[in-house]
């Protein structure tokens, strides 16, 4: 089959958080233990090659398909199966693309151009993920394949040519990315929790996935803070005894909010007389701020406030809008080249089929003259290859540029010189 069929029977279908629910997305997510018979009811939907990727942002089908509109309600019935919905109550959640849509979205979705966070590295590692369990499974023939592989490559090229993920754009990114340039190696630091609201565990918990593995959990109430150190299997203190665990700590992550300052010019002063200057970071999540602003003048004492996070947080978000325009660039580029390349491919078996066809003509004109003049072969082969080079280089490039163009001049050479159409297809 050739690469231009390929394209053409290319369809993507999906639900994504630009068109369904957190709630749809919820019944609709697949785990990696139940792809390969989802797969299987795609397969009996009508695709011949097919992949599934299924995050918390997506569920998506893409495949080739010899009837698009077969494997469109396919895929839908098969999604609506999944989720227990209805086909009537699914459909108005979700999107369908073809060919070099679908193609164009696929390189999108690979580069991370089309997720809630642009630029978030982990679609990478999923996208690779969904196709090689489709792989695994059979689903994954090498026409799709091609197509995966130019998705990949394009993805590669958005991440080394942009600064695309470079810079954290949420605040709890944020705040690991300050941990780390003040302190370094997480897993080599001591950090305390002060518990007591939502965005201060939430920063805890993107420094353990970044690496933090020492950390203290402090609360008002021993309940309270046994229960959060069960969750973050660590250490918990009381807030009573703060003073004697204050100097061990590195990272401070507060969100109490009390009202009142926890952390002042003086305790602060006295923990950094006691750590012999070693800096300490605070992260101040807490409204009010628990934290007291004079502590920022202090040598070797760093406090970032929520404001300070966001603020971060927004410069990364502009620094990644810049480097999303240049990457949809990319994908425009990429996509044109790998059109253009699948045209200009597609030109060479009518090219073949007339050279064919004159080395035919050739062979039965010295065949009536004797066939034993090496003179004559030569001449003759010759004249035919002249004649025959700019027509070839004509089709090669008329397909590059313009692939219906290009199918128009091929069916108006087999008109020309009486070829039926059949060779062109033997030849793919």
């Amino acid at each position: 089959m050739s690469d231009e069929r390929t394209l053409s029977r290319l369809v993507v279908v999906g639900a994504s958080h630009r068109t369904s629910s957190e709630t749809t997305r919820d019944r609709l997510f697949i785990s990696e233990e139940d792809l390969p018979g989802f797969l299987i009811s795609l397969r009996k939907a009508g695709f011949t090659d097919v992949v599934a990727l299924s995050t918390c942002a997506r569920t998506e089908v893409f495949g080739l398909a010899p009837d698009k509109k077969v494997a469109r309600a396919g895929a839908i019935g098969a999604l609506a199966t999944l989720g227990g919905f209805d086909v009537d109550e699914i459909v108005p959640q979700t999107y369908y693309h073809e060919t070099e849509e679908a193609l164009r979205h696929l390189f999108r979705v690979s580069a991370s151009l089309d997720s809630p966070i642009v630029g978030e590295p982990e679609v990478t590692g999923q996208f690779r993920d969904a196709v090689r369990i489709a792989g695994e499974g059979n689903f994954l023939g090498r026409q799709l394949d091609t197509i995966v592989q130019a998705a990949s490559r394009t993805a590669k090229r958005v991440r080394s040519e942009t600064a695309i993920g470079q810079r954290p754009v949420s605040m709890a990114a944020c705040a690991v990315q300050v941990a780390r340039d003040v302190q370094g190696d997480l897993s080599r630091v001591r950090a305390l929790l002060v518990t007591g609201g939502e965005m201060g565990e939430l920063i805890a918990d993107q420094m353990q996935v970044a690496g933090l593995s020492q950390l203290t959990v402090v609360a008002r109430s021993r309940a309270r803070a046994e229960m959060s150190a069960r969750r973050y299997d660590c250490h918990f203190s009381v807030l009573d005894d703060l003073a004697e665990i204050l100097a061990e700590a590195d990272i401070v992550i507060t969100s109490l909010g009390a009202g009142q300052h926890l952390f002042d010019r003086e305790n602060v002063s006295e923990a950094l007389v006691a750590r012999r200057r070693r800096p300490m970071l605070f992260v101040d999540a807490a409204i009010p701020p628990d934290v007291d602003p004079v502590v920022n003048d202090l040598e070797d004492a760093f406090a970032y406030s929520l404001d300070d996070l966001e603020r971060i947080a927004l410069e990364g978000r502009f620094q990644r809008d810049e480097a999303a325009t240049e990457a949809e660039a990319i994908i425009e580029t990429e996509l044109r080249e790998y059109v253009r390349a699948v045209a200009e491919r597609g030109a060479v078996p009518a090219v073949s089929v007339l050279r064919q066809h004159f080395e035919h003509i050739r062979q039965d004109i010295l065949s009536d003259m004797g066939g034993d003049d090496p003179a004559l072969d030569e001449a003759t082969r010759r004249l035919a290859n002249r004649l025959l080079h700019y027509p070839s280089e004509t089709l090669r490039k008329m397909a590059a540029e313009d692939p219906a163009a290009g199918r128009d001049a091929e069916e108006m050479v087999n008109r020309l010189f009486g070829l039926s159409g059949e060779e062109s297809e033997k030849k793919e």
